[in-house]
């Protein structure tokens, strides 16, 4: 409760709500909620209750699908289990095994870790789960997406049959499913705002632009609507590289991020995004996920994704922990049938952006807005 209070948390939010009391109460949960509504603390906090401090080894395990979450994860457990005194330890691939190696043999209880490195520590029987109470799974689905499902049994198979697991995914399909039911006993279903997938304090606006006028109508954007920090969202690592060195040369504090950096590399840009050093971060969808920074007021879509639920992990990177947050996305007349599938499956209204700058190009030859 020490903690809780000193992170200013006052209300619960609805996957909080519903999850934390079957958790504190040893049961196994399926959570759907959609990103930034607070499902770290919903299973974090019980987790820190649950374990033991005098017990110098890994009670707690959650696995997540990339380094970046791994790391978020952390830092949020770090901060609920402060007051307890449980050591919590992110492992991922790209970081120093050795010194990975150290912190578990100095007793960490709570390992926040990426499948890869989980075997890899394991396979080194530096790590061993035959202490762990709880488990978590977070973000499922995209580890299901990224192939781990081979991972993660070998990982569940080496953990205590009677502990407590809970499973938390943005959607809930046939083969998320397939793992609750082979892992899990009985497991409390836990769905928020499953028929919205929209967060209802974003403000959602869509320009269509010709594809050549893209990269002019961004920095009309970021100009007129006064952006001081925002997520753009790009397909390609090249598209990304060159939108930020485009941005860069219009002199916007800029950088790229996509799966073609170092992890230290990707830490760094990250880093200076969070502490305010960049005013943008423009991405391939690695950071689409899990990728928790205060603060984002606007994510802009330079290219519409192809998978309608990718555009909701995007614009999920705003609007965050109650906050308001306003999403942009820029649609060439090749992207309108992927953008009408989006629209299809939320009930939250994607705006036609007015303003005078549109107004004022709408009979250009190079851009067509409508």
């Amino acid at each position: 409760m020490k903690s809780i209070k000193e992170l200013g948390f006052e209300e619960l939010f609805p996957i909080q709500a519903q999850a934390i009391l079957p958790l504190l109460e040893g049961k196994d949960v399926i959570g759907q909620a959609q990103t930034g509504t607070g499902k770290t603390a919903a299973f974090g906090i019980p987790m820190v209750e649950r374990l033991d401090p005098q017990i110098r080894k890994v009670q707690g395990l959650i696995l997540v699908p990339t380094r970046e979450l791994a790391l978020q994860v952390a830092q949020n457990m770090h901060q609920f289990a402060k007051h307890k005194k449980l050591r919590v330890l992110p492992v991922y691939g790209g970081a120093s095994i050795e010194r990975q190696t150290r912190e578990l043999s100095n007793g960490a209880q709570i390992v926040v870790g990426t499948p890869g490195r989980l075997i890899d520590l394991l396979e080194r029987r530096v790590l061993n789960l035959a202490n762990v109470k709880v488990l978590v799974l977070d973000e499922a689905d995209r580890m299901l997406d990224m192939g781990f499902i081979e991972d993660i049994s070998y990982i569940l198979s080496r953990a205590p049959s009677n502990r407590q697991t809970s499973l938390f995914s943005a959607t809930i399909d046939k083969t998320v499913m397939n793992v609750c039911n082979r892992y899990m006993k009985n497991p409390v279903k836990i769905f928020v705002s499953k028929d919205e997938i929209g967060l209802t304090q974003m403000k959602q606006h869509y320009v269509v632009v010709n594809q050549g006028a893209k990269f002019d109508a961004l920095c009309t954007i970021l100009r007129e609507n006064q952006v001081e920090r925002a997520i753009v969202f790009c397909r390609t690592r090249h598209e990304t590289s060159k939108v930020s060195d485009r941005l860069a040369r219009k002199g916007f504090r800029t950088q790229a991020l996509h799966a073609g950096f170092t992890q230290a590399q990707r830490e760094r840009a990250i880093g200076a995004f969070r502490a305010g050093k960049l005013d943008l971060l423009v991405a391939t969808d690695v950071a689409a996920r899990g990728l928790d920074i205060e603060g984002i007021t606007h994510i802009i879509n330079f290219d519409v994704p192809s998978d309608p639920l990718v555009y909701f992990h995007r614009v999920g990177r705003t609007a965050r922990k109650g906050n308001e947050g306003t999403a942009i996305t820029l649609v060439s007349y090749g992207e309108m049938s992927n953008f009408n599938n989006i629209k299809a499956i939320t009930k939250t209204k994607i705006e036609e952006l007015k303003s005078e700058w549109c107004q004022s190009v709408q009979d250009s030859p190079i851009v067509g807005f409508y």
